[in-house]
C-alpha cells in the first residue's frame, strides 16, 4: 500500500472514530435527560373545580411525552379564593426549586414574577401583560415569564354587543365583578362603560364575594336595581361557582351571557369567549419547549385565536326568552 493510500485510510479512521465519540456524548445528554425527573408548580387562585382545565393541560403534556411520577412532577397550589394567599404559595414554589411554574389568571401570575426572576413562568390568560408590566412586549417578552394573553377586555364588551341583540328592548345591564381588589383587573369598566352609552344600556355594577351568601345577595340587589341581564368577569373563582350563577339566574329568569362555555353546559343561557381548553393545551406546549431548553424570553407571548359562542335554547325557553333565527345563526354551537 502506498503513502498516499495509508494517509486516506487514516483520515477515514480518525473521522469514524470522532463521528462515534460525537454520537456517544450525544447518547450520553441523552440518557442523562431521559433520566431527570422535572417539577413544575402549578400555581391558581381559585380551587380545583376547574379540574376540566387541569385536564386538558395534563393531557398535552401526556401527548407530548411527559408523565407524571415518570419523568414530571406537578406540584399543585391552589388558593381556594384567598387572593392574599398566593405570594405565600408562589415563595413555596420557589422553596421547592421547581423547575418551571404554570399560572392561571392575573393575580397568579403577579404572585410568581414577584416571587422569582430566574424560574420560568407560563401564564394563561393574562389581560393585559405589557400594560402592567408582566413582559417587555408580546413578541420578545424577556425576563421570565412567557405564555398566553385572553383578550378579556375586548371580549367584554363583545358580551355586552350580545347581550343587547339577545334582548332588544334591554335597558340595564346588571355587571358583576369579584370582590377581593381584582374587580378592575378582572373587568375593566371604563371600556365596558362607553360601549353601554353607544347602546344606549345602563350598566349596574355589582362586586360581590364568590360564595353562596354573596353570589345570592348579588342577585337580589340585580332585581332591585331592575336589571333585564346579567353579565360576569372571567374571574377563576366565578369560574369554580358557575353552577350556583347560573342556577340563580335562572331563578330570577335574567338573561345572562358568561365567559366560558362551561357556564351553558351547566344550565346557563349563553357564552361567548377564547377556548380556555385551548389556551391550556397551549401552556401545555410552552412547557415542553421550555423544558426542552428554550428560554421563556424567545417564546412570544400569544393571544387567543380560537373563540365559542353557545346558545342554550332550553335554557331561553324556561326564562320565556325569545331568540331570533338570524340571532342563532351567528352562534357556533345551539344546544336544544
Amino acid at each position: 500500500m502506498n503513502r498516499s493510500k495509508q494517509a486516506s485510510v487514516s483520515i477515514k479512521t480518525i473521522l469514524i472514530l470522532l463521528v462515534g465519540l460525537a454520537l456517544e456524548s450525544v447518547h450520553v445528554a441523552e440518557g442523562q435527560q431521559a433520566g431527570k425527573i422535572f417539577r413544575i408548580g402549578f400555581l391558581d387562585r381559585s380551587t380545583s373545580g376547574s379540574a376540566v382545565y387541569v385536564d386538558a393541560f395534563r393531557q398535552e403534556l401526556s401527548k407530548l411525552g411527559w408523565s407524571e411520577g415518570k419523568n414530571i412532577i406537578i406540584e399543585y397550589r391552589f388558593a381556594e379564593g384567598n387572593t392574599d394567599r398566593l405570594p405565600e404559595l408562589a415563595a413555596e414554589l420557589v422553596r421547592l426549586k421547581v423547575d418551571l411554574i404554570v399560572t392561571t389568571g392575573r393575580a397568579p401570575a403577579l404572585a410568581a414574577k414577584r416571587a422569582t426572576t430566574t424560574i420560568p413562568i407560563v401564564m394563561m390568560p393574562f389581560p393585559d401583560p405589557v400594560g402592567e408590566g408582566v413582559v417587555a412586549n408580546l413578541a420578545r417578552p424577556g425576563g421570565n415569564v412567557t405564555g398566553f394573553s385572553g383578550l378579556s377586555y375586548e371580549l367584554n364588551t363583545k358580551r355586552l354587543e350580545i347581550l343587547k341583540d339577545a334582548v332588544p328592548k334591554l335597558a340595564r345591564v346588571g355587571v358583576l365583578q369579584q370582590g377581593g381588589g381584582l374587580a378592575p383587573a378582572d373587568l375593566p369598566l371604563k371600556e365596558l362603560r362607553a360601549v353601554a352609552v353607544a347602546l344606549k344600556l345602563k350598566l349596574e355594577e355589582i362586586t360581590t364575594e364568590a360564595d353562596a351568601k354573596g353570589l345570592e345577595s348579588a342577585f337580589r340587589t340585580a332585581k332591585q336595581k331592575q336589571v333585564g341581564a346579567i353579565m360576569t368577569s372571567g374571574g377563576r373563582l366565578f369560574f369554580a361557582e358557575r353552577k350556583r350563577i347560573v342556577e340563580l339566574a335562572g331563578k330570577h329568569r335574567l338573561p345572562a351571557i358568561y365567559p366560558q362555555k362551561d357556564f351553558v353546559d351547566e344550565g346557563g343561557l349563553m357564552s361567548y369567549g377564547a377556548d380556555t381548553a385551548d389556551l391550556y393545551r397551549g401552556a401545555a406546549l410552552y412547557v415542553d419547549k421550555i423544558l426542552k431548553g428554550t428560554k421563556p424570553a424567545d417564546l412570544p407571548v400569544q393571544q387567543a385565536t380560537k373563540f365559542e359562542f353557545v346558545i342554550n335554547l332550553k335554557a331561553a325557553k324556561q326564562i320565556g326568552l325569545t331568540l331570533s333565527p338570524e340571532f342563532l345563526a351567528r352562534a357556533n354551537q345551539v344546544i336544544k
